[in-house]
């Protein structure tokens, strides 16, 4: 909960606000990322089995979405962090950030590794894993580096 006005949930993917966010989050990627540096996963990617994806809520309304994919191997990969347009700067990201690293300690993962990309779009979500703690690395599971990816990592 954040503020007392935001809800975190265990999201079946199966509602339409968070298919459009889904929507919406892809087409941010794929306008942002050059050609082949888009890996943010689709609907089909979100729903396979090492993948647990959560939506806050205000209300009836979608704040946004964040997703944990087990690696196998006691790490998790953050995947597909969005807030709605509505909701920009009002913490969404932070919670969901924070509900994620909780759900992975719970998991018993001893680290948290993402890949994003480079540039102005990608500015807030650096400023917001670097500030809880996400610190740059070297490339990880199937990923290879390239002059636009970037690879953060978290001990837990």
């Amino acid at each position: 909960m954040v503020g007392n006005t935001f809800r975190i949930y265990e999201d079946d993917l199966s509602g339409e606000p968070t298919l459009d966010l889904l929507r919406l989050h892809l087409e941010g990627m794929y306008a942002s990322s050059p050609p082949g540096h888009v890996f943010a996963l689709d609907l089909s990617g979100l729903k396979a089995h090492e993948v647990t994806v959560w939506s806050a809520w205000a209300g009836e309304a979608i704040a946004g979405i964040g997703a944990l994919k087990s690696l196998g191997d006691g790490t998790g990969e953050i995947k597909s962090m969005r807030t709605h347009p509505a909701f920009l700067r009002r913490g969404i990201a932070a919670a969901l950030l924070d509900h994620i690293m909780a759900a992975a300690r719970a998991r018993g993962m001893t680290r948290l590794s993402l890949e994003t990309g480079s540039g102005p779009a990608f500015k807030p979500a650096l400023a917001l894993y670097r500030n809880r703690g996400f610190v740059d690395g070297e490339a990880f599971a199937d990923y290879e580096r390239s002059a636009f990816s970037q690879f953060l990592h978290l001990t837990l």
